[in-house]
């Protein structure tokens, strides 16, 4: 029951609902991402290598056997390193992207906390503790004023 009663208050303060969403836009980042990189920035870059295409680029360690009839009797064994070049700029994409907004949202929030600043709206909670702020200096100016007096 007290399991329970913990699930039922971590899905309803939120946290799952916005695990389920960051997920979700994720996926869908992760796609826009991908078809940036393979159909945005490789054909250029390839266009510039002569046509080669990263995708394709590997060391191979051992050559496929074929039987007499063409069929494969053992496949190849080879590196992938175009592959991972590919894989490697897409994280450097994603990262640099999610660095760029997470930069974004960190100067929304400085600027909403700065009280003084009216072109945008100060959450209540932060305006309360200002003005408990100026209230308990108020209250330190007057008890020394009275310890000097």
């Amino acid at each position: 029951m007290k399991l329970y009663k913990e699930f039922k208050e971590f899905a309803v303060k939120g946290n799952m609902m916005d695990m389920a969403i960051g997920i979700i836009i994720g996926a869908a980042f992760n796609k826009v991402i991908d078809v940036l990189v393979k159909k945005v920035m490789l054909p250029p870059l390839s266009l510039l290598t002569n046509g080669v295409n990263l995708q394709n680029k590997k060391i191979i360690l051992k050559a496929p056997e074929l039987k007499p009839d063409g069929t494969t009797l053992t496949e190849e064994v080879s590196i992938g390193y175009g592959a991972f070049g590919e894989a490697l700029l897409d994280f450097l994409i994603v990262g640099f992207t999610v660095f760029i907004v997470v930069k974004f949202m960190n100067g929304l929030k400085r600027k909403s906390h700065d009280t003084k600043d009216t072109t945008v709206v100060t959450p209540k909670n932060i305006e309360l503790l200002d003005k408990l702020t100026l209230l308990m200096e108020e209250q330190n100016e007057i008890l020394k004023s009275k310890k000097l007096g």
